[in-house]
């Protein structure tokens, strides 16, 4: 596949290689010095991860966990920053450990420098999480 040339196409893409369970090649889509944030996590949740690494690090294990079928709903919407996005969506699939369904909104404020990832703002549902039953990130919490 060509290299995404824009962000929402890094961003599509991405989001096909965690379909796929494809963990290090969407690490690979992030820049050595990126910083992902999710500022509605709930306590005891990382509310930031500094450098490629430590994002890696905190979805290695994402498939063990999830099952993510699709990613419906989705739109990507233009900022006047060319290098930001926002994008609205749903994910869907189940929970691995119960079998539980898996559906989680989130909204995301993305930017790419240089066909990377650079910043990432994740305001994922936490409710989702605290539901009795939802551990869906094992031991990356």
């Amino acid at each position: 596949m060509p290299a995404p040339t824009s962000p929402a196409d890094l961003y599509r893409h991405g989001l096909q290689l965690l379909l796929d369970k494809d963990i290090p090649a969407w690490t690979d889509l992030w820049a050595e010095d990126a910083l992902m944030e999710f500022p509605f996590a709930p306590d005891g949740w990382p509310r930031r991860l500094e450098g490629r690494e430590a994002v890696g690090a905190y979805m290695r294990d994402y498939p063990d966990h999830i099952d993510l079928h699709d990613f419906p709903e989705l739109q990507v919407h233009r900022t006047t920053d060319p290098e930001t996005i926002v994008v609205e969506m749903r994910g869907v699939g189940r929970l691995v450990e119960t079998g539980r369904p898996f559906d989680v909104n989130y909204i995301v404020v993305v930017t790419v420098r240089d066909g990377r990832i650079t910043s990432c703002r994740d305001y994922w549902n936490p409710l989702t999480a605290l539901e009795p039953g939802t551990d869906f990130t094992g031991s990356n919490r």
